[in-house]
């Protein structure tokens, strides 16, 4: 299974700073590893053009209609984008996004025809009181109800340990195996079909240096990146080009 590098830029750059970065990363790039973007969504057809699979980094559970400044996942798709991500822990955190209100925009998103990187993940008093696992369960089951089996090809889980977003903590590579291995295990259950198939990326703190051991576990499958996809040779040393 080919590793995926899914940068989340969040609110940063503007579109000088988009080109600038992606005419340094696709000099280099050679596609060992998948690497796509979800920059601002002001700036997503300037991925869209230079060939990188470009996401949103969230999307409306409505396809269209009088909802002013949502983002419909229909349109997206129809100007080339190619996935979303969905349930990161910052719009959880600040926009009290939760895993029943993100059904809906999953479905919504998958129905339209965009992959879907749906995140999972615990806070720290959370690990601490040894939830982890409860926690990641009820996400990835309140987040995936009333889902068909069809819809599963396009999914993707990435697990972020809230405590090792921006902090520089990371989960160790048996921490996160562990619980990659939970979802896999939670997937298959549920997507019989399609629960080995799907790829469970690791987001929290993955960095160049520590890139090679956290994918070289078993389950998981890659990495959904924030500060280290800034810098086009950080994202590049993560993508296998060094």
């Amino acid at each position: 299974m080919t590793k995926l590098l899914v940068a989340n830029w969040k609110m940063n750059k503007n579109g000088k700073e988009c080109q600038d970065f992606l005419d340094t990363f696709m000099a280099k790039y050679s596609g060992q590893r998948a690497a796509w973007i979800a920059p601002q969504s002001l700036y997503v057809k300037l991925v869209i053009n230079s060939g990188i699979m470009a996401g949103l980094q969230n999307c409306s559970e409505f396809v269209s209609g009088a909802y002013t400044g949502e983002v419909s996942a229909k349109t997206f798709k129809e100007m080339g984008g190619h996935f979303v991500i969905l349930g990161h822990s910052e719009r959880r955190q600040y926009f009290q996004e939760t895993s029943k209100s993100l059904n809906a925009k999953v479905k919504t998103a998958l129905k339209e025809g965009l992959k879907v990187v749906y995140c999972v993940g615990e806070t720290l008093p959370e690990r601490d009181s040894h939830q982890t696992l409860l926690i990641i369960g009820d996400q990835l089951h309140q987040g995936l109800n009333d889902m068909s089996e069809a819809n599963a090809e396009n999914l993707i889980i990435a697990y972020e340990p809230v405590w090792a977003i921006g902090t520089g903590k990371t989960a160790s590579p048996a921490q996160a195996q562990e619980v990659h291995a939970f979802i896999r295990d939670e997937l298959t259950k549920k997507f019989p079909a399609f629960g080995q198939k799907i790829k469970i990326l690791y987001g929290g703190s993955v960095k160049p240096d520590n890139v090679e051991e956290l994918l070289g576990q078993k389950d998981i499958d890659g990495g959904l990146v924030g500060g280290a996809s800034l810098k086009a040779q950080d994202f590049l040393a993560l993508c296998g080009d060094k």
